[in-house]
């Protein structure tokens, strides 16, 4: 027999969903919604005040594309969030790519909290997320990622993450972060500076005006067992950077700010897989 090499075709993972929330005469109304290939979206029941974007395909990896949109109109208080957390598989080739765009109209504001981006050895992720604000629209966003199956004892030393972020106003920037995990600063996450030996970490910014009230209400809330939290803010803008060993002490940590931050608990989903209140 002879030998032959076959070039494997592995089938690639391709989403889009697009939401778009108005208000209505009788209050908050779906005005678009679009989906395609593995990006699913869903309302629950009774006036839209939230989406739930769902990835199909269980997960993301080498050549997969996802692309998720949300448009909240002028006046809404509106929140989204992901049915359950994204998982970055290994990659043998090139990268998943992840965008998001969201737009908050005028006197609008946005609860973007997607859950938890588990990060598998050898995984390679790009994501992009964007915030258009109107002049007078606020948003309260949250990331975290958690570097491997804690269960599993699973220590990711071999990654590519790039994750950007930006918040535009009115077409300025108000805020911009971008977030690079490679194998040299893996093997440097001892560091301080860095992960200091966490596993998962996460960022909760709020933008909107008295954002430094807001901020002072949360200090008291900075201690808690098994996460380390710091906050700043400034100029309309509060950020706080969490990290721990667990992932869920850090989300305990998550639900305890944005509870106080939002006046009220976390989506239901966030709740399944414990008692978050």
């Amino acid at each position: 027999m002879r030998d032959a090499q076959i070039d494997q075709q592995h089938e690639r993972s391709h989403g889009e969903a697009r939401v778009a929330v108005a208000m209505g005469a009788a209050g908050p109304r779906l005005s678009e919604l679009w989906q395609s290939g593995s990006a699913k979206a869903f309302l629950p029941k009774g006036a839209p005040q939230e989406v739930i974007f769902l990835n199909t395909s269980g997960g993301l990896t080498g050549g997969d594309r996802l692309a998720l949109s949300l448009e909240v109109g002028a006046g809404l208080h509106f929140t989204g969030t992901t049915q359950t957390a994204e998982r970055a598989y290994a990659a043998v080739s090139g990268c998943a790519e992840v965008q998001v765009n969201l737009t908050v109209g005028a006197h609008a504001h946005l609860d973007w909290l997607p859950q938890e981006t588990l990060i598998y050895q050898a995984s390679a992720l790009k994501r992009e997320t964007t915030v258009a604000l109107a002049p007078s629209a606020t948003c309260l966003l949250c990331e975290t990622l958690i570097l491997g199956r804690h269960a599993m004892r699973e220590t990711v030393t071999r990654a590519q993450l790039q994750d950007r972020r930006l918040v535009l106003r009115a077409g300025r920037p108000v805020w911009a972060e971008a977030l690079a995990l490679t194998e040299t600063s893996l093997a440097a996450r001892q560091n301080p500076a860095l992960l200091a030996g966490a596993q998962c970490c996460a960022t909760v910014a709020l933008i909107a005006p008295g954002a430094e009230d807001a901020a002072q209400a949360l200090r008291p809330l900075l201690a808690a067992e098994g996460c380390e939290t710091s906050l700043s803010a400034w100029d309309g803008r509060a950020i706080l950077r969490l990290r721990a060993a667990e992932g869920w002490p850090l989300r305990r940590q998550l639900a305890r700010i944005l509870g106080q931050l939002r006046g009220r608990p976390l989506p239901r989903v966030w709740q399944m897989n414990g008692d978050l209140a």
